[in-house]
Parts: C-alpha cells; sequence; structure tokens
C-alpha cells in the first residue's frame, strides 16, 4: 500500500485546513485508516482514526470536536478536516493504514505510512 498525504502548509491560529491522503496498491475499502502527527521534538502522536467494519472514527482528546475525518473510497482517499487550529495544532501529519481494519490510537498497529505533511500554524 502506497500512501501520499497532502494539503499542508502554513496558516494562522483560528484557520482551518483540510489535508488528504491517497493510497493506492490494495482495496482501499479493506483498511482502517488513521491520521497521526509529530511535532518538533516530540512523540509521534495519535489524532483520529476510522475502523474498516463500521466507520467507527476515534479522535484524540486534543482534537476532538475541531478535526473530522471522513473517507471516499470511491477515490481511495481518506481526509481530515481542520478547523480552530493553534499553534499547538503544528506537526507534521501522517496518514497510516492498518490492515488489520482496526483503526486504533496505537501507531505500531499500522502497517503502512505515508510520508506526511507540514502543518504550520502560527499565532
Amino acid at each position: 500500500v502506497q500512501l501520499q498525504a497532502s494539503g499542508g502548509g502554513p496558516v494562522q491560529a483560528g484557520d482551518s485546513l483540510r489535508l488528504s491522503c491517497a493510497a493506492s496498491g490494495r482495496p482501499f475499502s479493506s483498511l482502517a485508516m488513521g491520521w497521526f502527527r509529530r511535532a518538533p521534538g516530540m512523540e509521534r502522536e495519535f489524532v483520529a482514526a476510522m475502523r474498516e467494519e463500521d466507520d467507527t472514527i476515534n479522535y484524540s482528546d486534543s482534537v476532538k470536536g475541531r478535526f473530522i475525518l471522513t473517507r471516499d473510497n470511491a477515490k481511495n482517499s481518506v481526509y481530515l478536516q481542520m478547523t480552530s487550529l493553534t499553534p499547538d495544532d503544528t506537526a507534521v501529519y501522517y496518514c497510516a493504514a492498518d490492515l488489520g481494519g482496526w483503526g486504533t490510537a496505537v501507531a505500531d498497529d499500522y502497517d503502512y505510512w505515508g510520508k506526511g505533511t507540514q502543518v504550520t500554524v502560527s499565532s
């Protein structure tokens, strides 16, 4: 599975941004998809994930109510709509695919990772 994340960039606090992740190489509908991020000097952090079985979505507490994960199986893509961005959201954002379909918050559960897209939020 190849994953390509895009849509990052520099924004101001309070702005919105939509990240996209295009997948190829395997039937997309069979994958659970997740978003993680890594801020400078920090550990990789779970952001959101959608379980394959029933499309249940989990969000980290830090983004709940501000970020929305969606997927379009026809386009083999998953999206992360981010609103009310703050400088604390500054990070490289990665999409990941879980062959097991669970869509957990544990990075080690994911089998494939995209290269990441940088989001920089200035105050």
